[in-house]
């Protein structure tokens, strides 16, 4: 086989039209091999050929007689000396960091993945000479060519947003009208049944939880379970292999399709990205990829002795962003994902790891300075996880100006709220109104913070109000998995009923939660399948579920019939009224033009919130009382686009409450649009403007200010 020179840029395997070119960085090794294989599951390269190119301490060669298809790893040669950070072993075939493409996923764990002898589990300072290539998935040169046609982005503007997140594969498996030869896949995603599903409901931006290349934990594959969620990557470019119909390449192809559905739609598409660590865990673990290309680089070493991985993500390891190489890696993929499969954002699982510079987490580290420069990749969506499990871990609030974060103050506060804690009503001001005592003296604006209620790791909606305790014993771990701090109820038996007022109760509750978050400021995001009622049956971390624990269900009883249509009115009152979509914070104070303040928080006997009624930790009722001018919206001609008067009473208590309707602007009468006390909690009833309303216990009421009928 003819082996030319090649280049050290682009890294990875780049076919020209004519012929690959090759190219792999690592600082610390002594030789490189380039392995050829015929077939996925071959055990022993067609062609191994030495990479004698260094540039930059990047290894290079270029072959004119290769083609898209070829399947392809790395060997790389270098010291093994464990104590001293470096683990190069020949004997293991390795995926390449920058592939576009992965042959396939590891179905059955072998011990010659492992660099050391496995018979000497804890002992990791010996060395395993069995060669892995045969239980290798195997790296896949693609043809990138796709036809886009007339592909726009839909640059949804932030306060429009409405984020759905969801797991491709459980969304689609169930759902009777999808082909069952697709289910489960990127096609499937972007079939006609789920964008019709998704534009019924209003929904702007699909969140993908990781589709990044992933393997699943030896652990969990030899309990007859897998890492169902994702979030455990070894190849930060290639579409996970397993979501595609067939095919070796095929993954790249389906994906682009989907993304080009999705914008077709008018729907942004939003990756969660794990970035922070990758699926080789501790210094125990599997050598897969980088581990075996420069372990010393790529990954965050103990000072005190190399041996051992600094873990900040609680996986066993955290990608090392002292490294420049390292940096890059991430910067290329993130650019590779915006640019050549049109992404629209990322969702940076556990972000304060890619902001420790040392051991601190530093809110301008150099991974943010470089992204808010990066012309490309400061004009997309960014949203950041702001935890990790690090010592000062917790980040809420202090991210750059030009990111999001996930706002967990907001789902504990409301979640308190409505369960019926004490004194959560100041706090549930700044939460519904958009964080402004978080973002405002940074320069962020309300869609700063990614408001939710649920996520994927956590209670289902219908699960919050059903269950008081984690029920997490299918994972296998003795139910110690999960988190305990769920701040739900179930409202009087844990778990399934056939009591109706307890299901009742529950029906509200959630109607509950659902509206407070569309009518909260800020980038409303919901859960796949908490519309339609959907139930873990009270698993709080279905991490390892791919069965229906965790499928979305789309045979619908008819109170999640209810649910759905519930879920669909909310997202039309917020996309029809400006006032609900508001870029900057509220000031309390008069607008000057009417003579009325932007907001007003209103007690039961209709006069305005006073100190002491802030300080009150019996209260348990809030009235929002938001102006119909207090929009900043403009239209292109930088006109006001005003909205409704509106009035949202909060009433978490355990007995119904009279409220004083306050007098609004003309003649006019209030009129009830949303009363979650209801059996038909949208249909209209309309009120005198002098009349008291009766708010039920546990219930939700939005007003609209209008003609008199």
């Amino acid at each position: 086989m003819r082996v030319w020179p090649g280049s050290p840029y682009p890294q990875g395997a780049t076919w020209d039209g004519e012929g690959v070119n090759f190219s792999l960085f690592s600082e610390n090794a002594e030789a490189v091999d380039l392995c050829l294989f015929e077939q996925p599951d071959d055990p022993f390269e067609s062609h191994r050929i030495q990479m004698r190119e260094r540039t930059d301490l990047i290894w290079h060669c270029y072959l004119p007689d290769v083609r898209p298809g070829q399947l392809y790893g790395y060997r790389v040669h270098g010291p093994y000396e464990p104590a001293e950070g470096h683990r190069f072993n020949p004997n293991k075939l390795l995926i390449d960091p920058y592939a576009k493409s992965v042959s396939g996923t590891i179905e059955k764990w072998s011990d010659s993945m492992f660099g050391y002898a496995i018979a000497h589990r804890d002992e990791d300072l010996s060395f395993d000479e069995r060669d892995s290539a045969g239980d290798m998935p195997k790296c896949v040169v693609i043809d990138p060519s796709f036809t886009w046609g007339e592909d726009r982005k839909p640059l949804t503007p932030w306060n429009r947003t409405v984020i759905y997140e969801c797991h491709l594969r459980g969304m689609t498996m169930l759902h009777p009208d999808i082909r069952d030869e697709i289910r489960g896949t990127y096609l499937a995603m972007a079939s006609d049944p789920i964008i019709d599903h998704l534009l019924s409901l209003g929904v702007s931006a699909v969140e993908l939880m990781p589709v990044h290349q992933f393997v699943a934990d030896r652990q969990l594959v030899e309990r007859g379970l897998t890492n169902y969620w994702g979030y455990n990557t070894i190849a930060f470019f290639a579409p996970h292999a397993a979501y595609a119909t067939g095919g070796l390449g095929q993954q790249v192809t389906e994906f682009k399709s989907m993304v080009k559905a999705f914008h077709r739609a008018g729907i942004e598409v939003i990756l969660d990205v794990v970035y922070n660590h990758t699926g080789e865990g501790n210094q125990l673990g599997p050598t897969l990829s980088l581990r075996g290309v420069d372990n010393a680089s790529f990954y965050r070493l103990s000072p005190d002795d190399r041996r051992y991985y600094q873990d900040f993500s609680g996986t066993g390891n955290s990608l090392n962003m002292l490294h420049p190489r390292t940096i890059q890696l991430i910067m290329d993929s993130l650019r590779y994902w915006a640019v050549d499969m049109r992404v629209d954002g990322f969702r940076f699982d556990l972000a304060p790891v890619l902001a420790r510079e040392l051991h601190e987490v530093n809110r301008l580290g150099t991974f943010f300075d470089i992204i808010q420069q990066d012309p490309l990749l400061s004009q997309v969506k960014l949203i950041a996880e702001p935890w990790d499990v690090g010592q000062g871990g917790y980040q809420v609030g202090n991210f750059p100006v030009g990111w999001a974060e996930w706002n967990g103050k907001y789902r504990d506060c409301v979640r308190r709220f409505w369960r019926g804690d004490p004194g959560q009503v100041a706090e549930l001001a700044y939460r519904i109104s958009g964080s402004s005592d978080l973002y405002a003296a940074s320069g962020r604006r309300t869609y700063a913070t990614i408001n939710f209620v649920t996520a994927h790791d956590g209670f289902t909606l219908n699960d919050l109000v059903s269950f008081e305790q984690k029920h997490n014993e299918a994972n296998g771990e003795n139910n110690h998995d999960g988190s305990d701090q769920n701040f739900s109820r179930n409202w009087g038996v844990e778990g399934p009923t056939d009591a109706p007022r307890i299901e009742q109760l529950r029906e509200r509750m959630q109607r509950n939660l659902l509206a407070t978050l569309i009518f909260s400021q800020g980038v409303r995001m919901l859960v796949g399948g908490d519309e339609l009622g959907r139930t873990q049956l009270g698993n709080n971390n279905a991490y390892c579920q791919d069965n229906e624990v965790s499928w979305v269900n789309w045979d619908l009883t008819a109170s999640g019939r209810q649910l759905l249509q519930f879920t669909r009115d909310v997202l039309e009152i917020f996309r029809s009224n400006p006032v609900l979509r508001r870029r900057s914070f509220f000031t309390g104070r008069l607008i000057a033009a009417e003579g009325v303040k932007d907001v007003m928080w209103i007690r039961p006997d209709g006069r305005e919130m006073s100190a002491e009624d802030w300080a009150d930790t019996d209260n348990q009722v809030l009235g929002m009382l938001v102006d119909g001018h207090a929009t900043d919206e403009l239209d292109e001609r930088g006109r006001p686009i005003y909205g409704d008067t509106l009035l949202l009473i909060l009433n978490a208590g355990a007995k119904s409450r009279p409220f004083e309707l306050p007098k609004g602007d003309g003649n006019g009468a209030w009129q009830e649009i949303i009363n979650t006390g209801r059996t038909e909690a949208t249909t209209p009833h309309a009120h005198r403007k002098e009349q008291a309303l009766s708010v039920a216990a546990h219930s939700l009421v939005l007003l609209r200010w209008g003609e008199e009928l």
